[in-house]
């Protein structure tokens, strides 16, 4: 895959610090954190190590923009967002003081407030810990939990229903390991259906870390539990995005999702507040 500077309000507001304090070159992070870099600054642009520059007035219309990466490619920023045929929703790459988040018309796909997108993942990583074995991840997203399922496992498949997703992905510099990594195998499609191509007791470890219930009930259906159960090994262990057991459509997803794990075959299925989910095993 092609590498491109990333840029964000985060990590251009330090461009704009050095010129007001009439310096000549600043350092900042073009990857979103990932590494640091010298920018050069000039009378009138920032020019970047690959000799790309931007001029001032696009630099603080970035640092002003907090909901939006960019991309910069032939001295132009674009900011990284894609419409989605499949699902009529707009994608956008938010920043945040660490690894960006994805937003779904307008909903944030992980939790940024007192913690960051990644430290999000460990949390739900940690639930089924050892990750061991072959682990299923039924919704890629930004590949952020096969990225760290793939530090321990086996082997580590991935589903991703929408390809606009996997387009945003590509651009995210923390993604990146999704695309190289040895032991992550991507798959297309919907994990609804998919995960019937699945021999019994294929996995030592699934994640289901899918939309919320609105938007993706089949994936919190008792069907798709029982295929889920019947994929798992023995003493396998599920963990299941819930959301916010402190909300009251959290404390009402909770309910329904462990009655029907429970009907599916799951035994000691409980609650995992830190990781907003459920922990099932089999």
């Amino acid at each position: 895959m092609t590498d491109r500077y990333v840029l964000s309000y985060v990590h251009l507001a330090p461009l704009l610090l050095a010129r007001q304090a009439g310096e000549a070159v600043a350092r900042t992070s073009l990857d979103l954190g990932l590494t640091t870099s010298e920018v050069m600054l000039e009378a009138s642009r920032a020019v970047f190590p690959d000799g790309q520059w931007l001029p001032w007035q696009a630099v603080e219309e970035i640092a002003e923009d907090e909901s939006v990466c960019y991309a910069l490619e032939e001295n132009a920023a674009t900011k990284i967002q894609r419409f989605s045929d499949v699902r009529n929703m707009v994608y956008v790459l938010m920043p945040t003081q660490r690894a960006p988040t994805v937003l779904v018309s307008g909903i944030q796909m992980h939790r940024v407030r007192d913690i960051d997108p990644w430290q999000d993942t460990l949390e739900k990583i940690r639930t089924v810990s050892p990750v061991q074995g072959r682990v299923l991840d039924t919704c890629t997203g930004l590949g952020y939990t096969a990225i760290a399922a793939a530090e321990t496992a086996q082997e580590v498949i991935t589903i991703e229903l929408d390809p606009d997703m996997l387009e945003i992905a590509r651009l995210n510099p923390w993604s990146r390991p999704l695309f190289e990594h040895p032991r992550i195998r991507q798959m297309m499609g919907d994990s609804y259906e998919e995960v019937e191509g699945f021999e019994e007791g294929s996995f030592a470890r699934i994640i289901h870390d899918p939309p919320m219930l609105t938007r993706a009930g089949e994936l919190y259906s008792g069907e798709f539990y029982e295929r889920l159960h019947w994929i798992l090994k023995e003493r396998g262990r599920l963990y299941h995005y819930v959301g916010d057991p402190e909300s009251r459509s959290g404390r009402n997803t909770i309910r329904g999702v462990i009655r029907r794990l429970q009907d599916a075959g799951f035994e000691r299925v409980g609650t995992r507040a830190r990781a907003f989910g459920v922990v099932a095993y089999k």
